[in-house]
């Protein structure tokens, strides 16, 4: 990866996306994209749509997801403390001594999230679980009345976001899930139209994946595709307690990670298979024998019927303050995808063959 698209990648991991409040990000993705595509829109649901190639062409869309799980504001009490629900799935063990931000219409505050000491725990709540409810954010208000001036219900919230480097070309941080497909298909976007295109590419910063898919299913509609891959993160095995006979041998830094199984077309698999090792680029093999939880779900049964696949980067840690990524995987899924958009032509046939 390279200056530029690392530069952009950390300023993608520190912009706010909770699902439902993407916009500063796809702000961002736009800034990022200006002077390289022509066609370049926000439709109505929030989802970042440029495109590129020949109109006339297949059309061909990638899907990254730009939101993040977070929080939301759900009440202020007298004392100037705030509670929120959780947006997308968290685990409330995942939150407790965070560092926060609440992002308001008049900018970011810092917050504090976490429960009573352990001093002051009694036996029975250190054996336990800690629930969503005894927990709270602390933003250093005197009262009720003064932290409402400044923060309203329904306010997003988020971890501190910083990407952080670690030790070879692996980066730390939250919201990989999914900053990692989004940079991935817009940089493959950029890579892609520094050759002809002889299909109508669509790199598409979907929104809402985390509460249902929401950004994929819109955006399709609008594009109506031929052709779909999306970009997601999957659970690396390369770390411990996490099981290879259940999730496959999957490792951070040894390429990104090929899907195969009935939500993804056998023939679209196959493509980016030999376009990986006829351009020499790493990837990796993972089976999944059901719906995806991820984009690809439901571009795959948008309307008619989508030649769907999906590519996904390792990742330790996942829907945590310190999910772990390889830049060096980003790097060669951009490359895979910006190759498939080069070769698709108007004669190539994705209906799966015996």
């Amino acid at each position: 990866m390279d200056d530029v698209g690392y530069d952009f990648f950390q300023r993608a991991v520190e912009t706010p996306s909770p699902s439902g409040y993407e916009q500063r990000l796809q702000a961002l993705v736009a800034e990022y994209l200006d002077g390289h595509v022509k066609e370049s829109r926000v439709d109505v649901h929030g989802n970042l749509i440029s495109s590129a190639g020949d109109q006339l062409g297949p059309r061909l869309m990638f899907a990254g997801h730009c939101d993040q799980i977070g929080m939301l504001v759900s009440h202020i009490d007298e004392e100037g403390f705030v509670y929120a629900q959780t947006i997308g799935g968290w685990d409330p063990q995942q939150l407790i001594g965070q560092s926060m931000t609440i992002w308001t219409q008049n900018g970011p505050i810092a917050a504090a999230i976490s429960r009573k000491p352990i001093h002051l725990l009694t036996t029975e709540e250190r054996t336990r679980v800690v629930r969503l409810e005894e927990l709270w954010l602390d933003v250093g208000a005197r009262d009720g009345e003064a932290a409402r001036e400044c923060i309203r219900i329904g306010d997003p919230i988020t971890l501190d976001l910083r990407l952080r480097r670690l030790m070879g070309n692996l980066v730390c941080g939250p919201g990989m899930d999914n900053k990692s497909g989004m940079w991935t298909v817009i940089e493959a976007l950029k890579r892609a139209v520094t050759a002809p295109l002889q299909c109508h590419l669509h790199s598409v910063s979907t929104v809402q994946e985390e509460i249902g898919l929401r950004g994929a299913k819109t955006a399709a509609g609008s594009i109506d595709p031929q052709v779909a891959i999306a970009v997601d993160v999957t659970h690396a095995s390369d770390c411990p307690t996490i099981s290879k006979q259940m999730q496959g041998d999957l490792a951070v830094g040894r390429g990104p990670v090929i899907f195969r199984g009935p939500n993804i077309n056998p023939e679209v698999a196959d493509r980016l298979i030999q376009l990986a090792e006829e351009n020499q680029l790493p990837y990796q093999l993972a089976a999944i024998g059901r719906a995806t939880p991820n984009d690809a779900n439901v571009m795959q049964i948008h309307g008619g019927g989508v030649a769907t696949g999906l590519v996904a980067i390792p990742n330790r840690y996942m829907h945590s303050a310190v999910e772990v990524i390889s830049t060096d995987d980003l790097d060669a899924a951009a490359e895979l995808l910006a190759k498939f958009a080069q070769a698709l032509s108007p004669a190539d046939d994705f209906t799966p063959r015996c």
